[in-house]
């Protein structure tokens, strides 16, 4: 950028752990204990909270907000117009989307909502819109294509609901 340009440095509370090969893009606030892998990038227009961490290779891919507490394994991928509440897990390559008509049609992206410790496993895809609700719990490889209740379990391809599990009952822990 341009000497004099009107950029805003991003800021990143205290504690903070960025690892080598991330980047951080200016216009983001992050909040305290902010961890990352390697090579993770958080683009513009981001909030995230405090204690959140942020895997190897993933990517919050601009104007989201993220919560308190929150963890990102590897790969995981946040795209713009995206919402995760606090304590919620999203498992290692775990890809959110926001684009319901990629190169087809244009319209407007509308990202997930991750509502508050709800937890997405491993490789799961939540589509355009689709709202998790509060300590939801979405299995592995899953597809999500309609809103997941809260406290209910999403499993398969395409994802049906079942009840949670008493052991998956709850909120997320540290």
């Amino acid at each position: 950028m341009s000497p004099g340009a009107d950029e805003r440095a991003p800021r990143v509370g205290d504690g903070a752990t960025i690892r080598s090969g991330t980047i951080v893009y200016p216009d983001v606030w992050i909040g305290r204990n902010f961890t990352t892998g390697h090579n993770a990038i958080v683009r513009e227009d981001t909030t995230v909270g405090d204690d959140v961490v942020l895997g190897t290779n993933a990517v919050l891919d601009g104007t989201c907000t993220v919560g308190d507490a929150v963890s990102m394994q590897t790969g995981v991928y946040v795209p713009p117009e995206t919402t995760v509440g606090d304590g919620v897990f999203l498992g290692p390559h775990a890809v959110l989307t926001n684009d319901p008509y990629p190169l087809r049609t244009d319209v407007g992206l509308t990202g997930p909502t991750i509502s508050a410790h709800a937890s997405v496993g491993a490789n799961a895809t939540i589509l355009p819109g689709v709202t998790v609700g509060e300590r939801a719990f979405v299995a592995a490889g899953a597809v999500v294509t309609e809103d997941v209740p809260p406290e209910t379990l999403a499993a398969g391809v395409p994802a049906e609901h079942h009840p949670l599990p008493e052991t998956l009952e709850g909120e997320n822990e540290r």
